[in-house]
């Protein structure tokens, strides 16, 4: 393991691979990622939750435009409505200039915003943002091949909670985001369990690859970006 953050180590198998888009945040950062609390506000999360719930139009996600086997990711897509939309850019804004200050970057254009649904069984397995593993005959990843060089920032925004028994729609069991590559230093890998209103933020290169874990009860919602930006 190599240092990255005052609690978070790298997994050393990443210093043996080329990886082109290789980039960590200030080292002096108790955390490589930040997680921002309060995003949304409760009533924002519920009435966009409630949203997806009833929408009737949900399709299977894909992965760049092409059909996904459902081995390798299984969750719809919603659609965010004009009035959820204004509240997402509004309060994106607001945390804008913390995100730009934290990664040292310059945010610029971004895709348009996923919403994302996991039920129960939904789950999406290891992947990076910006590569494509390289695998070996045996099946061994032996780096990556960047083939989205413009994602350089994954933001995600929940709008339900993680909770190890629910009871209702804002909460879910199972469904952490897992970093693959990285642990602290017991060597336990980090595996983040969000509440409503908190936006994940990571650079979107292999360092970061991650995973969502099978949901087991209740209904997962996030909303996601990738964002390309000027490095300062």
């Amino acid at each position: 393991m190599h240092q990255i953050s005052n609690y978070v180590y790298a997994r050393d198998e990443l210093l043996e691979w080329d990886i082109p888009t290789a980039r960590l945040p200030n080292p002096y950062h108790d955390f490589p990622y930040m997680v921002l609390e309060g995003v949304l506000s409760p009533t924002e999360c519920r009435a966009i939750t409630g949203a997806a719930l009833s929408d009737k139009e949900a399709v299977q996600a894909e992965l760049r435009g092409k059909s996904l086997d459902t081995a390798i990711r299984k969750t719809d897509i919603h659609t965010l409505s004009p009035e959820h939309r204004t509240i997402y850019d509004r309060r994106f804004e607001a945390v804008r200039h913390e995100i730009e200050d934290f990664f040292a970057l310059s945010l610029t254009k971004a895709t348009d915003v996923q919403v994302l649904g996991y039920e129960s069984g939904s789950f999406y397995l290891k992947h990076s943002d910006d590569a494509s593993e390289l695998r070996d005959h045996e099946g061994n990843v032996i780096g990556y091949r960047t083939v989205a060089p413009e994602r350089k920032l994954t933001t995600v925004l929940f709008t339900t909670s993680y909770t190890p028994h629910p009871t209702d729609s804002d909460h879910f069991s199972g469904g952490e985001l897992l970093f693959n590559y990285l642990c602290d230093a017991h060597g336990n890998t980090i595996t983040l369990r969000p509440e409503a209103g908190d936006m994940v933020v990571f650079l979107s290169n292999p360092y970061f690859s991650h995973e969502v874990l099978p949901v087991k009860e209740g209904f997962r919602l996030s909303l996601v970006q990738w964002h390309d930006a000027l490095i300062i």
